[in-house]
């Protein structure tokens, strides 16, 4: 019987020892898939997934190596490049795009035997915390279909949660990868910016997208990026790796932790604080050092964020302008029409205000007064996350404030930008981060640790100790 929440090492010896085969895997996703369509959590199935299981299934009938991920099913987000499939970042301008080559770490997985068996929703353009601006309609949560799985990866957080694939792969801007982790109860990593190339990724914010999985625990997630880590000649952004992310855990024992003083503070829910400090007291009594650190400089990281970001979201939403991408005005009778029209058929509400927001922050008077300014401050955020990483291994706090809203709860846009307030930092500062489960017996909730830049495997290390010491395991 075909159990997809094995780990994934699990999984992929018995596909190259040939004790499962990897159609059946494929199989069974698409299956899950079909049954669980009113979760939305899919826009589109690979339909060369089973052509590819059958090609790993002859080449270890043959006595072949097959690769880490042999046979190991995946979904990916709609914003990475893909053959056979078409690529919509959830917008309608974007509706009829098929990518003429594919994503480098999409490319990497399958070099190792992963397949990919379809595409995830995502808020359009990776813009939102919720993944209800979908031009392609919501994505609901897998624990409560009245509430929202997150975003902007909630259909890559949904479709694991689910057990519609081993892993999936995400996008974090802001927390895109962090906050539906949180929400829908599995791990969901942001490896150090540039340790994963964006070649062939949908750009949002240049200066701060990361890519990273999500999967079911910190070791799958860890075996994911080993694969996907490293320098790519295509991305020039991109930077060395280490040497593997998949060590066994060091335990918690002297691991000095700072808890992040304003993310646990006011505005957080309590029942998310009270799990938030349980945590902690099980982590004192293991041996770790727990003890509070003020980072002043976070609480303005969130306005920082919708500074910079939309500037960047303004200048790379430029290329689509019905000429080149995607859809096309039939209505139009100009140049200036097709630009106008195509522009303005395509973009969704949310994607026109950040153009809006971004165009306005750069514009010639209102630079000095706004991105100037915003990156002075980025610039403090970077120097006191520096400064608490010479005294702490890792630092922690809950990955959001609350739990999952109801679909449709945030009307406001303000409101709904709140939900990223613990997570954003971390991208201004390019450091890695990750969330785990909190133990919860009703919505999900997620534990945000975070390391210093370039320092993904002693984060991974924390966070695989800290998860078994949460599960009760030794």
């Amino acid at each position: 019987m075909i159990d997809i929440k094995r780990p994934i090492a699990d999984i992929a010896a018995d596909v190259q020892a040939g004790k499962i085969k990897a159609v059946d895997l494929v199989q069974h996703c698409l299956e899950a898939i079909k049954a669980n369509e009113n979760f939305h959590a899919v826009l589109e199935i690979n339909p060369t997934a089973l052509e590819w299981a059958k090609w790993v299934d002859g080449q270890v009938a043959s006595g072949k190596q097959v690769g880490l991920l042999a046979g190991v099913p995946f979904i990916a987000k709609d914003n990475f490049l893909t053959f056979h499939t078409h690529t919509t970042a959830g917008s309608n301008i974007l509706k009829p795009f098929k990518a003429p080559y594919q994503a480098t770490a999409v490319k990497k997985l399958s070099a190792e035997g992963a397949i990919m068996v379809a595409k995830a929703n995502l808020d359009a353009f990776a813009h939102g915390s919720s993944t209800e601006n979908s031009d392609f309609g919501p994505t609901k949560n897998p624990v409560n279909q009245q509430k929202v799985p997150g975003g902007s990866s909630g259909g890559s957080a949904s479709a694991v949660a689910l057990g519609l694939c081993s892993f999936a792969l995400g996008t974090d801007t802001g927390g895109s990868i962090r906050q539906p982790a949180a929400f829908c109860g599995v791990v969901g990593l942001k490896p150090t910016y540039g340790l994963v190339s964006r070649y062939g990724v949908v750009a949002m914010g240049s200066s701060v997208d990361v890519i990273g999985p999500l999967a079911r625990t910190t070791e799958d997630a860890a075996l994911v990026l080993d694969v996907i880590a490293g320098r790519d000649a295509l991305d020039a952004t991109t930077i060395e790796r280490e040497e593997t992310y998949t060590g066994k855990p060091s335990g918690v024992k002297g691991l000095k932790i700072g808890l992040i003083k304003e993310y646990i503070a006011k505005g957080t829910d309590p029942d998310v604080k009270k799990q938030t400090l349980k945590a902690i007291d099980a982590l004192k009594a293991t041996g770790a050092e727990v003890s509070e650190i003020s980072l002043p400089s976070v609480e303005l990281a969130l306005a920082c964020y919708y500074i910079l970001v939309p500037a960047e979201v303004s200048s790379n939403l430029a290329r689509y302008d019905g000429i080149r991408y995607g859809h096309s005005s039939p209505n139009a009778n100009t140049l200036a029409e097709t630009y106008q029209l195509s522009r303005d058929e395509g973009f969704g509400t949310e994607a026109k205000r950040r153009i809006l927001i971004g165009t306005y922050v750069l514009s010639s008077g209102y630079y000095e007064a706004y991105y100037k300014q915003a990156q002075k401050v980025r610039t403090v955020v970077i120097r006191e996350f520096e400064e608490a990483f010479k005294k702490f291994d890792v630092l922690i706090s809950p990955t959001a404030p609350t739990t999952a809203f109801g679909l449709g709860e945030k009307a406001d846009p303000l409101s709904m930008y709140q939900s990223d307030v613990n997570t954003v930092a971390v991208n201004l500062v390019g450091v890695p981060a990750i969330s785990i489960p909190l133990p919860s017996n009703e919505l999900p909730i997620g534990l945000q640790i975070v390391a210093s830049q370039k320092k993904d495997a002693t984060l991974l290390s924390a966070a695989s100790s800290i998860e078994k010491l949460l599960q009760g395991e030794k």
